[in-house]
């Protein structure tokens, strides 16, 4: 039998809660503090990269459109494709980038933002979540983001809810409701307007994937394994499969998931029973199944690639490779 998921200690009991937020409130002394801390970090960081030559290796993956210096992809947080124009969005620690079917890359607006929730909510609108770069720092932006979003396919982006409160490390789009899961506090939290929340309950996550078909059934790979939920996040129990650490979900391609060693599993029936799909050749940052091809991206002894398999994830290619 299935057991309920405990919750982590010290998280509140407000589920099923709805909670509004607003952004623009007064900083106090310590957040002003910490947004130094952060810059400073990020001043120190990226003249690290440029020095360290970090480049696109053109020999494995395909020409590169990126400037000198341009840190690449280097982590990546998210992949999407814009129903727009079909083109793949990856959503990295330093910006978004757009990979095109021949192979090059090409950083979408100026911003190097860490954007560490990407989902793509319709043609040319994404949402996101993460912390600024130093430009937006020094603009006053907090270091948590909340929810933001973007009308042109990356090129800006605007806040929408919970500036300064909320760190998405998952965000799903689907069945007109936004779903996100807040890495500060492990709060699971589903809105139907982008600007009012419910916290529907607060436990650890890795990834989590909305069933294309049911609005409140979903899966999500937790560090103790697998759970799921069939009551739109409110209550988890455990359910049988691999320890995963990404998942996506699509209604033709089935619910798929990779183990942080590689191992690519596929579920044809919602999470019930689990398959042997296939393995990327590295550990597995994001993943994203449609209906016809599959992408990954993965770190290879240090280097981040982008893969794409054509034959539901038993092999994949190279799409694109930052320098090591």
């Amino acid at each position: 039998m299935n057991r309920p998921v405990d919750r982590p200690s010290g998280a509140k009991g407000n589920a099923g809660r709805p909670q509004r937020h607003r952004g623009g409130r007064p900083r106090s002394s310590n957040g002003r503090r910490n947004q130094l801390v952060y810059a400073a970090a990020l001043v120190l960081a990226v003249p690290v990269l440029v020095w360290a030559g970090v480049r696109l290796a053109d020999r494995d993956g395909g020409p590169a459109h990126l400037a000198a210096g341009d840190p690449g992809v280097a982590h990546v947080h998210g992949l999407g494709v814009d129903p727009a124009d079909g083109s793949l969005y990856v959503a990295t620690h330093y910006g978004t980038f757009r990979l095109g079917s021949s192979n090059d890359i090409r950083r979408v607006g100026d911003s190097y933002q860490d954007t560490m929730g990407f989902t793509v909510a319709g043609p040319n609108r994404f949402l996101g979540s993460g912390h600024p770069d130093v430009a937006g720092v020094h603009r006053g932006l907090p270091t948590r983001l909340g929810l933001i979003e973007s009308t042109d396919a990356g090129t800006s982006w605007r806040d929408v809810s919970l500036s300064g409160e909320v760190d998405f490390h998952g965000l799903a789009f689907a069945h007109d409701r936004v779903y996100g899961w807040d890495s500060t506090s492990g709060r699971f939290m589903v809105s139907t307007d982008r600007r009012n929340w419910e916290t529907r309950s607060a436990l650890p996550l890795r990834s989590f994937a909305v069933d294309p078909d049911d609005a409140d059934h979903i899966v999500g790979a937790g560090p103790d394994g697998l759970v799921a939920s069939q009551d739109g996040g409110r209550t988890w129990t455990k359910i049988p499969g691999p320890a995963l650490a990404v998942l996506s979900w699509d209604r033709s391609a089935g619910l798929v998931g990779a183990t942080p060693d590689g191992d690519v599993h596929r579920s044809g029936d919602r999470g019930a029973t689990w398959a042997a799909a296939g393995r990327l050749p590295g550990s597995p940052q994001a993943l994203l199944a449609t209906a016809t091809t599959w992408y990954a991206a993965a770190d290879e002894n240090g280097a981040t690639g982008i893969y794409r398999s054509d034959d539901s994830g038993r092999s994949w290619s190279l799409h694109y490779r930052d320098a090591r």
